[in-house]
């Protein structure tokens, strides 16, 4: 009988593993990929579109954007790029930037369009980039005509 009970609880320690411990959480890398920096830090993680089809679809028919990001359109030269809203589901918030970086325009919250003949938002200025993020970012972060963008990632963007 004790050789049965030494037996038992030689098997019950034996089948038992210790408990290891948890490694600690690792930091996790910053995204990739291309991104916009404000003059506060912020960060934009931009979707790129550099080519007239993919800037004609933009951003239709989204029902949402993850906070802390954008859609950059690069143009392959400077020029007075008017946008509108048609199929557009989100109120956007609408930057143009020229060549040098520099904020040249902003609409701000440019509302849905759910007509044929959607208005147009003119930035009356040059531009070569024009940073499209959901409505009121440009104004929770004090953008402004002037203020200069920081651009990564995007070295190897193509225009055509």
């Amino acid at each position: 009988m004790m050789k049965a009970a030494l037996v038992a609880l030689m098997l019950f320690s034996c089948a038992k593993t210790p408990s290891v411990p948890a490694p600690p959480p690792q930091p996790q890398p910053e995204a990739a990929g291309p991104r916009v920096t404000f003059p506060d830090g912020f960060v934009v993680h931009a979707e790129v579109v550099a080519d007239d089809e993919l800037r004609a679809r933009g951003l239709m028919f989204r029902d949402h954007l993850r906070p802390g990001t954008g859609m950059l359109f690069v143009f392959p030269e400077d020029g007075d790029y008017p946008f509108w809203m048609k199929n557009t589901i989100i109120p956007l918030d609408m930057i143009w930037i020229d060549a040098n970086r520099k904020i040249a325009a902003i609409a701000h919250e440019a509302q849905p369009c759910k007509v044929e003949n959607c208005p147009n938002y003119p930035p009356n200025a040059i531009a070569r980039y024009v940073l499209e993020v959901a409505g009121g970012v440009a104004k929770e972060h004090a953008l402004k005509v002037g203020d200069v963008l920081r651009f990564e990632g995007t070295e190897n963007v193509i225009a055509r």
